[in-house]
């Protein structure tokens, strides 16, 4: 029989385990809300993430099945990193996380007309964002992303 590398078999043991620390959310964020999909990009991050920190997260999501590796279209030497099936559920989670932090830190960055887009209609905007993300866009960058879609500024 083959024992589990989790701890228990509670959900949020789970989730915990599969995300690990602040950096596994931060790379899922960068994809989904700036369009972020090389190792360079990620490095770029303003948070300031350690290369080997970044590649053994990278790995990680890999392995936990929230990442798919690909090769770069126009540069074979680089590697992509999309969000899989199981990664494109995350983005409720990341949209409640950054509700939260909007709602509670008086120093967020967040636009709140974006925050209250995302209240008004949490399941259509949920819907949007994971279709831009799974057709390679994202919510903020890029000219396919949900805020020009939405036309907002």
């Amino acid at each position: 029989m083959k024992r589990s590398d989790n701890k228990s078999h509670c959900p949020i043991n789970f989730s915990l385990e599969t995300f690990g620390d602040t950096w596994s959310l931060l790379i899922i964020r960068d994809i989904v809300y700036f369009g972020k999909k090389t190792y360079g990009e990620f490095l770029e991050s303003e948070e300031g993430i350690s290369s080997n920190i970044l590649a053994s997260r990278l790995v990680h999501l890999e392995r936990k099945g929230i990442l798919v590796k690909e090769p770069h279209e126009s540069d074979k030497r680089k590697e992509i990193y999309l969000l899989s099936e199981k990664g494109l559920d995350v983005i409720p989670i990341l949209l409640e996380m950054a509700g939260w932090g909007a709602k509670y830190d008086p120093e967020t960055d967040a636009p709140q007309n974006w925050i209250a887009i995302v209240n008004a209609d949490r399941e259509r905007m949920t819907g949007l964002i994971r279709e831009t993300v799974q057709n390679g866009g994202s919510i903020f960058t890029g000219p396919n992303s949900v805020v020009s879609k939405l036309a907002i500024t």
